[in-house]
């Protein structure tokens, strides 16, 4: 009987081991962010975040369940627990760190200013750029870049998602846009409607503005999940998965 009881347990534990490791994350995304996160003809989330997302939670065991989050209240998501984790291109900086736990670094993209082939602007500055109108995303890093460095010189306009921004760079209502580098090459460089350049050098720096790298980011209480999140992300590099999934967003951007 004892023999019986122990089994009982033993087999109730196990199950409820295995119930726990396929309990459903669910992972804030900003869409579209592409190549970061997007969405496929057929309206599959594709994109680097989501593919090396779903990579850590393989490697966790555990499901993903990706929950498309407007970027201005993602972090207020977080917080009133919508989601248990946002894997969408966040920028680690110490202000965001008061509020939110961090997961190691996993991508470090620089900034670059996009401008029309045709663009008389050459190298971006105040003096350049005075008078004109730049384009950024709401409430990123580039956009505080832009604010504190040319507020007082150019206007600013901010949109929701790189694809409006595009569409008002195309009507030619901005004269040159400041972003992640892998967004303004797949929505501006590779772009069918229009013909845009880099203007100046690639900017990674001051760290006030652009921070460590991306990172996951966790309720401050979740440190266990983002330990876990870092234990995989870590195996991921050392197995080459990683890689392999960098190579198919970014080989080209890189050339």
């Amino acid at each position: 009987m004892k023999k019986l009881l122990t089994i009982t347990l033993l087999g109730s534990a196990l199950l409820a081991g295995s119930a726990f490791a396929q309990d459903t994350l669910r992972i804030g995304v900003d869409v579209p962010y592409e190549p970061m996160e997007y969405r496929t003809a057929d309206g599959e989330l594709t994109g680097f975040d989501i593919e090396l997302g779903n990579a850590i939670c393989e490697e966790i065991d555990r499901k993903c369940e990706w929950v498309v989050q407007a970027w201005d209240g993602i972090i207020p998501g977080l917080m009133a627990r919508k989601y248990d984790a946002i894997m969408s291109s966040m920028t680690i900086n110490e202000e965001r760190k008061g509020t939110v736990l961090f997961s190691d670094p996993y991508f470090q993209p620089p900034s670059a200013w996009f401008a029309p082939q045709d663009s008389g602007i050459d190298f971006p500055a105040k003096q350049t750029l005075e008078g004109k109108t730049i384009g950024v995303q709401r409430g990123t890093l580039q956009d505080n870049y832009v604010t504190d460095m040319f507020g007082d010189a150019a206007e600013i306009s901010r949109y929701s998602t790189a694809d409006d921004l595009v569409l008002d760079m195309d009507a030619g209502r901005v004269d040159i846009a400041f972003l992640d580098f892998p967004v303004g090459k797949s929505t501006l460089l590779d772009s069918e409607e229009g013909s845009y350049k880099v203007v100046g050098e690639m900017i990674t720096e001051p760290k006030k503005y652009f921070g460590e790298g991306f990172g996951i980011a966790f309720r401050k209480r979740d440190q266990e999940l983002a330990d876990q999140f870092n234990e995989a992300l870590a195996t991921l590099k050392d197995n080459g998965t990683y890689q392999e999934i960098y190579n198919k967003y970014f080989a080209e951007a890189a050339k």
